[in-house]
């Protein structure tokens, strides 16, 4: 998993605002199988590994529905370590009957989709091995077929045990309400490269040679910024830079770029052309 370590830049967490705290607990945990790294009035932070975050989830006051039709959140990508961990928890899911929203096979990876209690999309997929990936001109080929039938032949026949160790946040992909100024933003402001295009409606980007650390699309939130109204869905995410160095630079082209950036306990926030907020995070 060296696409996701120094001294690339990717993504390492995700915090949502749910409706009802209590039901999303039992979607994480108890289907899932996250563990519980901390737990405090009306927030609650889970774990694959028992030490790093991976998804935090808060329930304020006031909280209004998911919207789906705006920017924010498309998914967030869950990279399971083997296929056979994928196999073996997609199992898991039809066993206890949770609707998925489909499967697919994108050359790089196969993955299946699902939302959370709140309509906030997930993919899970395992990565084929990169010496498979088949690149042209700087650009990787993804597509989008069915998924391969005799997955499940590979689950581990002991069952689920909770989610491995090993997952981490794979990627992230987000709707947009301009995808030029969002590729402007994220290419030129914080130091990613594109990677893969679909006409003027999604692109892929990432840094070493990733199929994408971060995807972007107009699908269905084309004009349509983050409002202010405090929805269910994605408070932010966290990028995580190699150094300090690398970070301050992104800073200074954000802020040249004229966006906001704030200083706060944690890391840096910024918010992109689709006001959409970022933590930037050094692991040091």
């Amino acid at each position: 998993m060296s696409f996701h370590t120094a001294p690339n830049r990717y993504v390492s967490q995700i915090h949502l605002s749910v409706m009802n705290l209590q039901r999303s607990e039992i979607f994480y945990q108890d289907l899932l199988g996250f563990r519980v790294l901390k737990k405090e009035q009306g927030t609650i932070t889970f774990s694959a590994n028992g030490t790093d975050p991976l998804i935090t989830l808060e329930q304020p006051a006031g909280i209004q529905p998911h919207r789906s039709r705006q920017a924010g959140l498309y998914h967030f990508a869950l990279l399971l370590p083997s296929r056979r961990d994928l196999a073996t928890l997609l199992y898991r899911i039809l066993k206890e009957d949770y609707p998925l929203q489909g499967g697919s096979d994108h050359a790089v990876s196969e993955a299946v989709y699902l939302a959370d209690p709140d309509g906030n999309g997930i993919e899970l997929y395992r990565d084929r091995p990169a010496a498979e990936w088949k690149w042209e001109n700087g650009r990787v080929y993804m597509t989008t077929d069915a998924i391969d039938e005799h997955i499940l032949d590979e689950r581990d026949e002991r069952g689920w045990s909770g989610m491995p160790k090993n997952t981490i946040m794979g990627h992230i992909h987000l709707q947009v309400a301009d995808l030029n100024a969002a590729e402007r933003f994220y290419c030129q402001g914080l130091g990613f490269q594109l990677v893969a295009q679909y006409g003027d409606q999604a692109d892929f980007l990432s840094t070493g040679g990733y199929h994408h650390h971060i995807g972007l699309n107009v699908w269905m939130s084309k004009g349509r910024p983050a409002d202010s109204a405090l929805t269910a869905g994605m408070k932010d995410f966290t990028l995580e830079y190699p150094d300090s160095a690398t970070r301050a630079k992104a800073i200074a082209r954000v802020k040249e770029m004229g966006f906001p950036v704030s200083e706060e306990k944690g890391g840096v926030r910024i918010t992109d052309p689709s006001r959409i907020d970022i933590i930037l995070h050094v692991n040091e």
